[in-house]
Order: C-alpha cells, then sequence, then structure tokens
C-alpha cells in the first residue's frame, strides 16, 4: 500500500516520501489502520527493524492536536540510545506539520535541560523508565491528561528490570487512554501488563510469536572451548566485509575479546557497563559512522542499539535464555535486507541449538571453521578486487610514474605480481601456515584415543557411511601423544597436507611416540604425496603405509618398510568396519 492511500494527512506524507519511503511495510499498514479506524488498545509482536517506529510514529503526528499545550503521547523506550533515534524519527516525520515539538528524555543527560524543554508546549515525549518517572514525581511532566501511551520493545524493558516503573507511570495515565505495546517475544510479564493495563488490545504479529526473522540465516560452529577465540578471528577473516555485533555473556570477557582483537590488529572495540556515558558514545558513533567493524557487547549494554546495515551477529557464547538469542539475531537482516547469525559452540551446547531451533522455527546449519589456505584465498581475491577497483587519479599520480617505472623497471610482470601480493599479504600467509583445524567432529571414547565421526551435511564436511560401503587405507606417522598430536590435530594436518577437507577418515589410534589413522583408499596416493617433507610441531614427520591388517594395537615393529620397487604402489583394499581395540 503506498503511503497516500493510509489517511494520514498529506503533510505527513510529504515528509515520509522525502524519507525514500513510498510503500508501507506489513506492520506499518496494520498498525496505522488500527490506530486511525479503530482507536483500540494494540499489541504489535515485531523484530527490531521492521518498520514498527512509522508504525506507530506516524498515526500519532496524524492525532496531535498542535493548539494544545500539554503532552498528549508518551513513548517509553529501553535505553537512552532507542529513545534518541525514536525521537529523531518523529522529527523527521513531522518536517511538514507544523507547531508539533518532540523531547527526547533520558538518564545520563541533564535533567535541568530537559525540564526547560518541557515548557516548550511539548506535545510528544520519548523517554527511558527512570528518567520519565523522575520527571513525574518531581511534578514537571504531566502525563494525566495524554491520549496514548507507547510501549516500545516491552520485553526488554522488564527484562531490564523497569517492571515497577512502568506499573507506576502506566498508574498515572487516564484510564482511556489509547495504549500501543510493541514486542519481539511474549513472556508472562507482558501478558500480565496487558491483562493489568490494556482494553481488549487487537494482537497483531508481523511472523509469529517468538520467531526469528525470516530473512536471518543461522549458523553455528562447534570448536574445543579453548579455542573459541581462535575460532572468531577466523570467522573474521573469512568474511573481509562484516560488519556486526560479537555478544559475549560478562563484562569481563567482553574486555577480553575486544582487546585480543585490537591486539591482533581487527577494527573492534568493546561496550559494557563500565563505560562512562561519554566513552559509550563514543564507541557507538564510531560504529553507527562504520570507523569499526566489529563492537564487543554483553546483552545489556547492547539493548536499545538501533544500528542499520549489520551483516553478521555472531554469538560468542550462547545466552542463557533462547528469547535473549531472538533480539540479538534480530539486529541483523532489517529492512527487507538479509542478515546472518552465527553462533561458536562447544559439544556440550549442542542441546542448545535445538531448544532454539525449535522456538525460532528457522533451520540451523553447521559449518566448518575455515581453513588457513581458504582464508588467504578469500583474502587475497579480496585484495585483488581492492586494487581492481581503485580509483586512479592520473593528474596527481602522473608526475610519479617516471621515476616509479625507473625504479621497477628490473622487475618483469609476473614478479611485479609477486611483490606486490606479499607487501600485502605476507600477514595471513605467515599467520596460517600450518594452521590447525578447530573443528569438533568426533566424539571420543572414554579412557581411550579412538574416536568415531559424526555424520555431517554441507560443503567440506566429512561424510560417514556404512562401513561395508567403505575401503580404507591404514597409515603409520611417527608422531605421537608426547608431541603433542591429538585427533583433531592429526585431522587438520591430513586437511592442511592434502588440501582437501572432504576425504573420509576412519579410526585413529594416538600413541605416545607414535600413531596409526586410516583415510578413504581412493586417497592413499594423495596422503602419500601430500606428507612428503612435512612438518609437525617443528619436527619432520613420516607418514607410511601399514601393509599389514593387524589389530590397531600394532607396535612400529610390527610395520614392513617398504621395498623401492613398492614404493608408490597402494595397498590390497580392506573391506568392512576395522577391527576395535579393547
Amino acid at each position: 500500500m503506498k503511503f497516500e492511500e493510509t489517511g494520514l494527512k498529506a503533510e505527513i506524507v510529504k515528509g515520509v516520501k522525502e524519507l525514500g519511503f513510498e510503500y508501507t511495510m506489513p506492520i506499518q499498514e496494520k498498525v496505522i489502520e488500527a490506530m486511525l479506524e479503530h482507536r483500540s488498545d494494540l499489541i504489535g509482536i515485531a523484530q527490531t527493524g521492521t518498520g514498527k517506529t512509522a508504525a506507530y510514529g506516524l498515526p500519532l503526528i496524524h492525532l496531535i492536536d498542535p493548539k494544545a499545550t500539554k503532552v498528549q503521547a508518551l513513548i517509553l523506550t529501553p535505553t537512552r540510545e532507542l529513545c534518541i533515534q525514536v525521537a529523531d524519527d518523529l522529527v523527521k516525520f513531522s518536517k511538514y506539520s507544523k507547531a508539533i515539538e518532540v523531547l527526547a528524555v533520558y538518564g545520563g543527560a541533564s535533567i535541568e535541560n530537559q525540564i526547560r524543554g518541557l515548557h516548550k508546549n511539548v506535545q510528544l515525549v520519548v523517554g527511558t523508565p527512570g528518567r520519565l518517572r523522575d520527571l513525574i514525581r518531581r511534578k514537571k511532566l504531566d502525563i494525566k491528561s495524554i491520549k496514548t501511551i507507547v510501549l516500545d520493545e516491552a520485553d526488554e524493558m522488564l527484562s531490564m528490570g523497569f517492571k515497577e516503573e512502568l506499573d507506576a507511570i502506566l498508574t498515572e495515565t487516564p484510564t482511556d487512554r489509547q495504549t500501543l505495546l510493541f514486542s519481539a517475544t511474549m513472556p508472562r510479564e507482558i501478558a500480565e501488563i496487558a491483562e493489568n493495563y490494556m482494553n481488549d488490545p487487537i494482537e497483531i504479529a508481523v511472523g509469529r510469536r517468538n520467531v526469528g526473522a525470516d530473512n536471518v540465516e543461522h549458523f553455528y560452529y562447534m570448536v574445543n572451548a579453548s579455542d573459541r577465540y581462535l575460532a572468531l578471528k577466523r570467522i573474521a577473516d573469512i568474511n573481509p566485509d562484516l560488519y556486526g555485533i560479537v555478544f559475549c555473556r560478562t563484562r569481563k570477557e567482553t574486555k577480553d575479546v575486544a582487546e585480543k582483537l585490537i591486539a591482533d590488529g581487527y577494527n573492534a572495540d568493546a561496550l559494557h557497563g563500565d563505560l562512562s556515558q561519554a566513552q559509550r558514545d563514543q564507541v557507538m558513533n564510531r560504529f553507527r559512522m562504520k570507523n569499526l567493524q566489529m563492537l564487543v557487547a554483553t546483552d545489556v549494554a547492547a539493548r536499545g542499539l538501533d544500528v542499520n546495515d549489520l551483516t553478521h551477529i555472531i554469538n560468542y557464547n550462547l545466552p542463557d535464555e533462547s528469547e535473549v538469542y531472538i533480539h540479538r539475531s534480530g539486529r541483523t537482516g532489517r529492512a527487507g535486507k538479509t542478515g546472518i547469525c552465527l553462533t561458536i559452540i562447544h559439544s556440550r551446547e549442542k542441546g542448545k541449538i535445538s531448544n532454539i531451533k525449535r522456538m525460532i522455527r528457522k533451520e540451523f546449519e553447521q559449518k566448518l571453521i575455515p581453513s588457513g589456505a581458504e582464508i588467504c584465498e578469500k583474502q587475497l581475491f579480496k585484495l585483488i578486487d581492492k586494487m581492481e577497483k581503485v580509483s586512479v587519479d592520473e593528474s596527481k599520480i602522473g608526475p610519479f610514474l617516471p621515476i616509479i617505472s625507473k625504479k621497477l623497471e628490473w622487475l618483469s610482470r609476473e614478479d611485479l605480481i609477486k611483490h606486490f601480493v606479499s607487501l600485502e599479504f605476507n600477514r595471513f600467509l605467515n599467520y596460517y601456515k600450518d594452521a590447525p583445524d578447530l573443528n569438533v567432529q568426533l566424539r571420543e571414547s572414554k579412557g581411550r584415543n579412538k574416536v568415531q565421526l559424526r555424520e555431517s551435511k554441507g560443503r567440506n564436511q566429512m561424510r560417514s557411511k556404512s562401513p561395508r560401503q567403505k575401503e580404507f587405507s591404514r597409515f603409520f606417522i611417527n608422531a605421537g601423544s608426547q608431541e603433542g598430536l591429538e585427533p583433531s590435530n592429526l585431522i587438520g594436518l591430513i586437511n592442511e597436507k592434502t588440501k582437501k577437507r572432504d576425504i573420509e577418515i576412519g579410526r585413529i589410534e594416538i600413541m605416545k611416540k607414535f600413531s596409526f589413522f586410516e583415510v578413504d583408499y581412493d586417497y592413499t596416493d594423495r596422503i602419500i604425496k601430500g606428507f612428503e617433507n612435512a612438518e609437525y610441531a617443528g619436527v619432520k614427520v613420516v607418514v607410511e603405509l601399514a601393509q599389514d591388517k593387524k589389530d590397531f594395537g600394532t607396535s612400529k615393529r610390527s610395520l614392513t618398510k617398504k621395498s623401492s620397487k613398492d614404493k608408490g604402489k597402494k595397498p590390497k583394499k580392506s573391506k568392512g568396519k576395522p577391527k576395535k581395540t579393547r
């Protein structure tokens, strides 16, 4: 529906169209109709970024009597940031509406200035619960004659502990007021507010209750808990255009992660409760201007943030409550755009993913933490794309070209490309050289070093088949637990040396000074070739075929060295599931 067809005043439609909006979003069409035609109480179930500020803001401006000098509408928001954003939007919407005044009141700013602002015949007040209640107690804000009250992100206000303030404010307002309540989720406390303070409210739901946004994809990575930060760095490196929020559980963790990212050269900063308001504003301004790529934050610190165009939400830790996950993921994929929500978990958290999946009714895809080779390739192409698209000003660079050409004339075209790439790219090449595989895809038996592969779906993931359908080659490697070798390290080494991540791996046994492993028979030659001149933990490793088919308890002495005439030959195929070690 076009805004001209909603019944809004012409000057309001003019202001909206000037902002670049011509058609209503689903929640806007429904809320505008309910407010203008029915004047009933309303509960709106909608994620952030669905256009709900305009949904209630535009009809509020339409209904304001510019001749009245008292406050006619009150909008409550959970945080200072959202309060300022809503007030700014209302000012833009009312650009061509005469004599309508909007005021934002919130903590962390001078209350005296806000009191002076209330004396200017304000009709619309946007505020945080604590500051509004303070102004009401001081008798500086009279809300006894307001016609409409809006509770924006009501579930957030309740989770932040503002129930007492909400009760006090709602009690002060007239009983015949119109009450609008907007929430992304519907916990029990929201139902209580509706029962106690609303009259037969209409419910408008964009999507379903407690359901994630349709245009957000959900992925998770499974790593050891100790590898969580390394996984985060690889996620950032494989997504060079990432612009998002990294959610941590505690203030300390937020500080630690942000400090590590900054020390490692990432464009990041932290947002947590220990920051002063001035520090918080500085961080947020940098993030909104995209001078920061990653904002590391706690849920409390990030509440009410309204930042557009986020490409990713990264859950460094899963929240304790599934509803919080909905709030986190709803910060990306706004205004019709797509978004990605990534979660880093360890094996014991798989059940939490299942619970969230049931609640949001969306699929979660397990992805693999990218290898060093994959990251280097991605970053290299990003560098080349950047170089291709850079603007060249001949007038400025022209005078320097002769001396540059003279300086570089000894380099061939191929050597020049190599030097250019190495100058910009050596950091990644050096860092990811011999990078281990961080993915946890194994179930380890207690008291043993045997492992069993888990079935998984998607690119570069190992798929288990019936043992009777698979033929394996068995190898010896002269490294074991003494060198710190573990099943996950060995799998990472195989992936790295073969430059292939979907080779099926059978049983692995880690001994003290050596180990055995099985791989798909078809990749025998690739294993042998890949491990030529290989190193692990600074020591040269030797990988050889184990020619006999004995129990995995076989010692090194039972291995038969290959003669020169046997070298390069594949062993006889062995079918069926290898005998288990006891």
